[in-house]
């Protein structure tokens, strides 16, 4: 019972921060939804962090990895959202807008779990 309390708080915590996210930034630029985009980027580099400092320290404890990794990483980052807004972008035709979002989300959100883990080993 623990471990769901840790998942909803981290999880409730990450969504609402997301949400913030998303009325800040999709207004910067009404084609692309950069609130998404940067939520999934940040949230892959936090994973990188958690994950490489709790290896990294010894303290790989399994209440803080529910909480961060699970519940709030997971919460603040968003598949179903990026699916949905990509499903838009090829309904619409707007091919390029589809490719760039598609591809630009894995590859920087892979590149940011890298160099989080690799932040937590250098320094």
């Amino acid at each position: 019972m623990k471990s769901v309390v840790l998942v909803f708080l981290g999880g409730g915590l990450g969504s609402v921060i997301r949400y913030y996210f998303n009325i800040t930034f999709n207004f910067i630029i009404s084609t692309f939804p950069l609130g998404t985009f940067l939520a999934n980027i940040i949230g892959s580099l936090f994973v990188g962090i958690i994950v490489g400092f709790l290896g990294k320290s010894h303290v790989l404890n399994d209440n803080l990895y529910l909480l961060l990794v699970i519940g709030f990483c997971g919460g603040f980052t968003t598949f179903s959202t990026f699916a949905m807004e990509n499903q838009i972008y090829l309904k619409n035709g707007d091919y390029l807008y589809f490719f760039s979002y598609t591809l630009g989300t894995l590859l920087l959100s892979i590149l940011a779990v890298i160099l989080g883990l690799f932040l937590t080993k250098v320094y």
